[in-house]
């Protein structure tokens, strides 16, 4: 493997990671206030279909994003009603919002444009387009940094760049703000929380809705900037992955970095080979394919018992009176 190739891959990688990064994150700060979230799929799902419909129909990219977040706050509302006000089974109203976006996406894509369940395709100012850094070609001329400032660092759509600077500020958010700290303690003791004078019903609303925004961003990039439009199901697991990613980086921000960018690297690698020849066995395309869940699987068959989850996370929370 030469080093434009190793480039290439992880340029590829940036680019697949991006979405599981924002879900990570989205999922990073329910989780942190006690509510789990398994529906981060369907409000991925959902985004994607709004934004992609939205910008297909009007031609702006930046309708089709507020589309497509508005959308994922409703079911975050929807869950945060369930969880929270209503006190249900968290995981249940998780799966079950991953079900409703599953038919109704297809649903309203068919209604809407008759193309199968999919929407237009998008271009022009109906999608994101790579921004190109200053000198970038210029740069891209000097031997060993050059092509990674020219093809790595240069050439993303401004939601990457959104992404990655969301995991600076989430740490911040969390580690260095009275809001942060308070999040934090309403996973662990909403008990203390609420003796302190603080809403705990506010805060996990507050935690949901911040999710919804997330995975709004998330689901939107891949109909506007990683594909030219929504097709069925294109989430393809990554809300899920995007869940075993937050159990491996034990709820912390710049782990979960890592930890997004490792799946987005096997699934670089899996789209670049299609065949492995090991000398003694051949890796078919099939098994290269699935190697994101088969990590996904290990992540958490492996780590689940040693990443400890916040102690008050999936439990509803009845106020004492």
């Amino acid at each position: 493997m030469d080093y434009a190739s190793i480039i290439e891959i992880l340029d590829s990688t940036v680019r697949l990671g991006t979405p599981l990064l924002l879900a990570c994150l989205a999922g990073l700060f329910s989780e942190r206030s006690g509510i789990f979230d398994i529906g981060l799929e369907g409000k991925m799902l959902v985004s994607a279909m709004m934004s992609g419909a939205v910008a297909a129909v009007t031609g702006d990219v930046w309708l089709g994003l507020l589309a497509g977040i508005g959308a994922s706050i409703i079911l975050a509302l929807i869950h945060g009603l369930a969880s929270i006000t209503f006190r249900g089974n968290q995981l249940i109203s998780g799966v079950a919002i991953n079900f409703l976006a599953s038919g109704i996406t297809v649903l309203i894509a068919q209604s809407w444009f008759q193309q199968g369940g999919r929407t237009p395709s998008l271009s022009g100012g109906g999608r994101f387009h790579d921004i190109v850094w200053p000198f970038a070609d210029q740069i891209g001329r000097i031997p060993g940094i050059g092509p990674i400032y020219q093809n790595l660092i240069s050439g993303h759509t401004i939601l990457v760049y959104v992404a990655f600077l969301c995991v600076p500020l989430t740490w911040w958010t969390l580690y260095k703000t009275r809001f942060g700290l308070r999040l934090r303690a309403v996973g662990e003791n909403p008990a203390a929380v609420d003796t302190a004078g603080i809403s705990v019903i506010r805060m996990r609303y507050t935690a949901v809705l911040i999710c919804g925004v997330l995975s709004g961003i998330a689901g939107a990039y891949l109909a506007t900037s990683l594909s030219a439009g929504f097709v069925k199901e294109m989430t393809a697991g990554r809300g899920y992955i995007a869940l075993a990613a937050l159990i491996f980086a034990k709820w912390r921000p710049w782990y979960a970095l890592g930890s997004t960018m490792l799946f987005g690297l096997l699934e670089a690698i899996s789209n670049r080979y299609q065949n492995i020849d090991l000398g003694v066995i051949v890796l078919p395309v099939q098994f290269m394919q699935a190697l994101p869940y088969i990590l996904t699987v290990i992540i958490l068959a492996g780590f689940v018992g040693k990443a400890i989850p916040p102690r008050a996370g999936g439990v509803p929370y009845v106020k004492e009176r």
